[in-house]
């Protein structure tokens, strides 16, 4: 083997790395892998990042402004609610009192008719029984004057003589009638 090549080879025996630093990298490759970071982290810091944010802060308010909107429309939907829920216990409670009233003047004309019709009834009786006593007394009158003729002619016959004398024929027909009086008086009074 020449000299050349084992020089070569005692070279790259000692330029190997042993150990720890296999791992670790060499000193150049560890500074430009900086540099390049460093400018990779200007560029995202100077231009990336701001429109980031941007975007970000954008979304945020959309996202806030929606919530908040979100929120409105929440209280004005529980607002119109208990709204609705008060009108609805205002309309139940104008109705339970209307039907109350209805109730109230319902038994107001029921009374009402009732002593309508009572006192209807009392006149139409009154108006009967009063009918009844005309007509009882246009009997009686009628019947007075029947009989006594009647009773005047038989006297008459009977007795023989004329009866024509209206003050006598008037106290015949009363005694007359005096006497079936009492004899129907005594006759109901029997039956009892």
């Amino acid at each position: 083997m020449p000299a050349h090549s084992r020089a070569v080879v005692v070279a790259a025996q000692t330029d190997e790395p042993q150990g720890i630093e296999l791992f670790l990298p060499a000193g150049y490759d560890l500074f430009w892998s900086s540099v390049v970071i460093v400018i990779i982290a200007a560029v995202f810091y100077k231009m990336i990042l701001p429109r980031m944010n941007a975007v970000l802060d954008e979304r945020a308010s959309l996202i806030e402004g929606g919530i908040a909107k979100a929120e409105a429309a929440q209280k004005q939907a529980d607002e119109a609610l208990a709204q609705q829920q008060e009108l609805l216990a205002e309309a139940r409670s104008d109705a339970a009192k209307v039907r109350e009233e209805a109730r109230a003047e319902g038994t107001a004309i029921i009374k009402e008719l009732k002593v309508k019709a009572s006192e209807e009834a009392e006149r139409i009786s009154e108006t009967a029984h009063r009918q009844i006593e005309a007509e009882r007394q246009a009997a009686a009158v009628s019947l007075r004057t029947e009989v006594g003729a009647l009773a005047t002619d038989l006297a008459s016959k009977i007795v023989g003589e004329s009866l024509e004398d209206s003050a006598r024929q008037s106290r015949v027909v009363d005694r007359f009638l005096d006497e079936l009086e009492a004899s129907q008086t005594v006759a109901s009074t029997k039956e009892a």
